[in-house]
């Protein structure tokens, strides 16, 4: 079975082509446009991973990782994020929020679905 990931970034084109780098590796893909689009999403489609920006409207990706994590049924759930952002200040930040990892953009698509399996076996 094919795992769900639902992607979490204010930019269509980084959405579309996440979409299909993804979908080309056999995962089935659901998005949102921010942070509070994500929140409601992960609760319609219950993804085996969650995929998020850091700079959005609305609720940024941090917030988004603790809102998540606050969701006793998400707990476990993996959240990589994936950002232009790339310092360590960041990095620890999301990881005190609850991020499993970090893929800096541009990303690598075969780098990116290797760390899909890795988090999401």
């Amino acid at each position: 079975m094919s795992k769900l990931i639902l992607t979490v970034d204010d930019s269509a084109s980084m959405r579309m082509l996440l979409k299909a780098s993804l979908t080309a590796q056999g995962f089935k893909i659901e998005s949102a446009d921010d942070g509070q689009h994500g929140l409601e999403r992960m609760h319609e489609v219950k993804p085996d991973l969650l995929i998020t920006d850091i700079n959005m409207p609305r609720m940024d990706g941090f917030e988004l990782i603790e809102a998540v994590r606050a969701v006793p049924e998400f707990r476990g759930t993996p959240i990589l994020v994936l950002s232009t952002e790339f310092s360590d200040d960041k990095k620890a930040r999301a990881r005190e929020a609850g991020a499993t990892g970090w893929i800096t953009k541009p990303f690598d698509a075969t780098k990116l679905g290797a760390a899909i399996r890795r988090v999401c076996p």
